[in-house]
């Protein structure tokens, strides 16, 4: 799969079958729409090709909107590449790029730039300023500009019932195992290790510590969770802890990882984390000595679930 940051850059010598849109999550009911657009360019000898734009509209036109995505623009990338996708063009989304008239978008994005030959477009798609403009414009202008239009109907993407906002909704109350179904992947957190209070070492259970760079990335609801990453191309599991540490009076939220097994030195390495199951709220307990015991059946029911996986 090929990835252009800009319309502007993208090789346009071979027609393509496009669709638009956010794609945050890439989940199944995105992938219903890919499958359909790679077998229609396979069919008709077309490149496919995904639009979608970066910022998201929201943090352009709603700057003191508090949107929260369930992927980084580079897990979304990540993911789009698992796809049989011919190319990806993240275009810029600016002010001056949400003022182009519906028929300039048209002209100048589809038509111009990405030699549009056919669109794979859902029901209820808006777009051009102030989003006038619907499916029913977009048919006309392929009409006069050589393009055409198919709808992915109502009835399609109600009958897949995944949304990203219930993905979202999933993600905010703890539901890893409901967020992961409709993903059709396990939830990730990318991030930096960065040197922590060294608290977890403390209590026999050294931790890494990830900094998300991106203040837009989801973070699911405070508590433990059992998660795995590959470093070095190697498996390991381990048990998560998103919250503020009230035991040993934490005052900001921290990401913190313990793996299993594992011995190395991790500062300043960039990893991804997935999530596979929420093992409880986080608590603020009593003394050190309860907050030991507690992550000590953590990781009792995190070994047993494990050893249903591997």
């Amino acid at each position: 799969m090929k990835r252009y940051t800009d319309a502007k850059t993208y090789d346009n010598q071979i027609p393509s079958v496009v669709t638009v849109g956010t794609f945050d999550g890439v989940h199944i009911g995105h992938k219903k729409i890919i499958d359909r657009l790679t077998e229609s360019a396979e069919r008709n000898g077309l490149e496919s090709v995904i639009l979608t734009f970066f910022p998201h509209p929201r943090m352009v036109l709603q700057q003191d909107s508090d949107i929260k995505l369930i992927n980084t623009i580079e897990e979304r990338i990540q993911i789009l590449e698992n796809t049989k996708l011919s190319s990806v063009v993240i275009h810029p989304f600016t002010r001056e790029f949400s003022r182009l008239t519906a028929g300039e978008y048209v002209q100048q994005i589809l038509v111009n730039l990405l030699n549009t030959k056919h669109i794979i477009i859902g029901y209820d798609h808006r777009f051009g300023r102030n989003r006038n403009s619907n499916i029913i414009d977009l048919a006309s202008y392929g009409m006069k500009n050589n393009f055409t239009v198919e709808e992915i109907s109502k009835q399609d993407i109600d009958d897949v019932a995944v949304s990203s906002t219930k993905i979202r909704e999933a993600l905010s109350e703890g539901d890893i195992t409901k967020a992961n179904s409709y993903l059709g992947y396990e939830f990730m957190l990318t991030g930096i290790v960065e040197k922590g209070k060294k608290l977890g070492r403390k209590l026999n259970y050294p931790t890494a510590n990830l900094h998300i760079e991106e203040p837009y990335k989801l973070i699911p609801k405070n508590g433990v969770y059992i998660v795995k990453s590959t470093i070095d191309n190697k498996t390991y599991y381990g048990m998560m802890n998103i919250g503020t540490n009230p035991t040993v009076y934490g005052t900001h939220q921290t990401i913190e990882t313990h793996f299993f097994d594992a011995s190395f030195n991790l500062y300043n390495k960039k990893i991804q984390i997935r999530m596979l199951k929420r093992i409880r709220d986080e608590k603020k307990f009593n003394s050190v000595e309860e907050l030991q015991e507690a992550m000590q059946k953590d990781e009792d029911f995190s070994r047993d679930y494990i050893n249903t996986l591997v």
